[in-house]
């Protein structure tokens, strides 16, 4: 590379020109770093760089004389260094640093580290077991914050309750189509719901009677008590009807409602409610929705479970109790032992100065019947029991069926108002219009007030039991409010499944015990029924068998749910429904679809719990098969090298069960176990042997162990597998007791 040839005068020009930029560059720097440096008129440019500060320094890089600097910036120097007149650096301390100017700016250098071979650089990786990251969950935690809304709330109001702010509310507002001015806008009962359901609370509906008609309402009375104790046949004897000779197996296993006409012209609804312990929920709801609780105790049988379990329903739900002592015409019967053992538990009667009414009947002789209505009319007056009228009604889905005919049907109860026939009605997570309203004789009827148990149709879906009924203006705000509640129901159900599954991960290995699934499809009536065979079925899980219910419905065995079955491998179990088609059955059996179909629930809890036995892998345990005590030792020496060293030979005899030569041998001196190893040689009179009963004397090797005693006691082993039983107790209780 070559380079040009300059003149002194050109370099002077040039030199003159780069301080003067320098000059620049050094008050804009001063002036922008807020610095005023107050300079002579006459300075070097040795002291100009020393008054630079160190973040902006440009460095002179060729040697200057005394050169000056002034308003008129002259350079009269002679240049040494043509190619190179001035370098600027970056306005850095570190790069001043790295160029060797530390001892004329004073800064440090940082030392360079040696660089360090690491050793085992190529060294094979530690081999570990992968482990999986946990994967996050996306699904949004279940709420436990329950608000209450009602009619006509702000949107003020709204927010403070739920805790969010008043924008997003309006915005969720404008999305859901209301026009909102301010937060003052009052809103109604269903537009807040479904606010309050994408915000993710509980909500609580309250509603206002105010400027409503308030009128004497008939009393809703439930019936309770344990399994066979005479509740239907009490109230066949009050309406003179037969309904439990109807009923399968002579229990009742439905939640039926009907008004029953007393004599002197009063009508009361009854809700007639199973025993067995598997309807357990059905109890739940009918306390739930009852004024007045009839417990029925027989006399000649007592206090069992499924009354105190009655007594807990009625105590929760608030509700007064009127105890009916049943077939008192019976010679057993003892009513005065009934009362005492209920006032054990906690239930004050009125002879023993308590608010509990107690009457003695028999609905078999119907005797006692006056009594009881006296007893249950005086406690509805006492109770004043009023509701509202006129407005949109309240009502309680009691029990919903698939008719083939009418499609979905709920049994309700009116709590309040009057509900008719057109009206859009939203059921638990279900909506639609109702088409017809039939009273409990089949009858149909426009309109049904309070305490009025009725049956309606029309709705989309088959809603759950014990799902309220509300009353809303359109279909448009029907739809919405069914799509907001099927939206709430699924995050919380997805929810639950997925903090069941952190659960069983959390658990340790060593307490994972092999677990069989069972895959069942529960088809059945009606829905209550449903609800209870499943949660029937779920109690007989064990730690050993799992009761995974695959699919639920209302309704015969279909096609899909065989389909279903053969996708899972799961078994179809039908509780009072019809016999499926037999072209259905042979379809089934061809695939190895297993159908159960039952009538009376504790013959189907007892077929699934044997079923679970029988599908169960039973735990491994050790047995004790014999037992020999050690007569006398006999020693084998000089034996040849090929048919090994020199063994001690145990004389013993069998004193208990039979020894096996396969089997684990069990050494026991004082008492004390001092070896187990398995059987080299059983003889019995010199012949290799398989077994050796009881009674009879033989001769044991076992292997690695020589140091007999005369007196020890030898005691085969044997493993066995246990499976687990399924007990059924009088009350109609099942378990699987491993």
């Amino acid at each position: 590379m070559g380079f040009a040839l300059f003149s002194n005068a050109q370099l002077a020009i040039a030199a003159k020109v780069a301080l003067q930029g320098m000059y620049a560059g050094l008050r804009r720097t001063f002036t922008s770093s807020g610095r005023h440096i107050a300079l002579p008129n006459f300075v070097t440019t040795d002291e100009v760089v020393k008054l630079i500060p160190a973040s902006s320094r440009c460095i002179l890089e060729f040697p200057c004389g005394s050169a000056c600097l002034g308003f008129n910036y002259y350079m009269a120097s002679t240049v040494k260094h043509p190619r190179r007149l001035f370098r600027y650096f970056h306005s850095s301390a570190e790069l001043l640093a790295r160029r060797g100017h530390d001892q004329e700016f004073g800064l440090k250098t940082q030392k360079r580290e040696k660089f360090v071979k690491r050793e085992g650089r190529n060294q094979p990786p530690v081999e570990a077991p992968y482990v999986p990251p946990k994967p996050k969950s996306t699904i949004r935690s279940v709420p436990d914050k329950t608000i209450e809304i009602f009619d006509g709330m702000t949107i003020g109001e709204l927010a403070k309750r739920t805790g969010v702010s008043i924008s997003r509310l309006q915005d969720i507002l404008v999305n859901v189509g209301e026009k909102i001015n301010s937060e003052f806008d009052l809103l109604s009962i269903d537009i807040a719901e479904l606010v309050a359901m994408e915000v993710g609370v509980n909500i609580k509906r309250l509603h206002c009677s105010e400027g409503s008609e308030i009128l004497p309402r008939p009393a809703v009375v439930t019936v309770m008590g344990h399994v066979d104790h005479g509740k239907t046949s009490l109230l066949d004897a009050l309406r003179q009807t037969s309904v439990a000779a109807r009923e399968a197996g002579g229990i009742t296993q439905h939640l039926g409602a009907f008004v029953v006409s007393m004599p002197s012209g009063a009508s009361i609804t009854f809700l007639d409610t199973p025993g067995h312990a598997a309807f357990s929920a059905m109890r739940a709801r009918g306390a739930a929705v009852t004024d007045i609780v009839v417990l029925v105790v027989a006399a000649d049988d007592g206090v069992m479970p499924q009354t105190l379990e009655a007594m807990a329903h009625a105590k929760s739900a608030n509700v007064p109790i009127v105890l009916a002592i049943n077939k008192c015409d019976k010679p057993a019967a003892d009513p005065e032992r009934v009362k005492l053992q209920l006032a054990s538990e906690g239930l004050l009667l009125e002879e023993m100065g308590g608010d509990v009414q107690v009457v003695c009947v028999s609905a078999l002789k119907k005797t006692g019947l006056d009594s009881l209505e006296e007893a249950l009319l005086l406690q509805a007056e006492m109770m004043d029991l009023k509701a509202r009228i006129d407005g949109p009604a309240q009502a309680y889905v009691v029990e919903a069926r698939l008719d083939k005919g009418r499609g979905p049907l709920a049994t309700t109860i009116v709590k309040a108002g009057t509900l008719e026939s057109g009206q859009y009605v939203v059921v638990g997570c279900e909506w639609g219009r109702i088409r017809a309203i039939r009273d409990m004789l089949g009858k149909l009827t426009d309109r049904a007030g309070p305490a009025m148990p009725i049956e309606i149709e029309g709705l989309k879906g088959l809603p759950m039991a014990g799902d309220d009924i509300i009353v809303v203006e359109s279909e448009e705000r029907a739809r919405m409010l069914s799509a907001g509640r099927k939206r709430k129901f699924e995050i919380d159900r997805l929810k639950k499944l997925n903090e069941g599954k952190s659960d069983a991960e959390e658990q340790s290995e060593e307490e994972v015990i092999e677990r069989v699934e069972l895959p069942i499809i529960v088809k059945a009536d009606v829905q209550g029924t449903v609800q209870a065979v499943t949660d029937a079925l779920k109690s007989l899980n064990s730690p050993q068998v799992f009761v995974n219910i695959v699919h639920v419905g209302v309704g015969p065995v279909s096609q899909s749910d065989v389909d279903l079955a053969q996708a899972c491998g799961a078994y179809i179990v039908g509780f009072n429904v019809k016999n499926p088609p037999s072209s259905l059955s042979q379809t089934a059996t061809q695939a190895g679809i297993q159908i159960i179909l039952h009538r009376v629930i504790y013959h189907l809890l007892e077929d699934i719990g044997n079923l679970i036995v029988d599908k169960a892998p039973g735990t491994c345990e050790t047995e004790i098969a014999g037992e020999a005590e050690v007569l006398n030792i006999f020693e084998l020496k000089g034996r040849s090298k090929s048919k090994g060293p020199d063994v001690k030979i145990a004389g013993c005899r069998v004193i208990d069960g039979c020894f096996s030569r396969s089997s684990t041998m069990r050494l026991l001196r004082s008492g004390e176990v001092l070896f187990e190893g398995s059987c080299a040689s059983l003889k019995r009179e010199k012949q290799d042997v398989d077994a050796v009963k009881k009674g009879n004397e033989c001769g044991l090797v076992i292997n690695d162990w020589d140091n007999f005693e005369i007196g020890d006691v030898v005691q085969c082993l044997k493993q066995v597998v246990r499976k687990p039983k399924f007990i059924s107790s009088e009350s109609g209780a099942v378990r699987i007791e491993c």
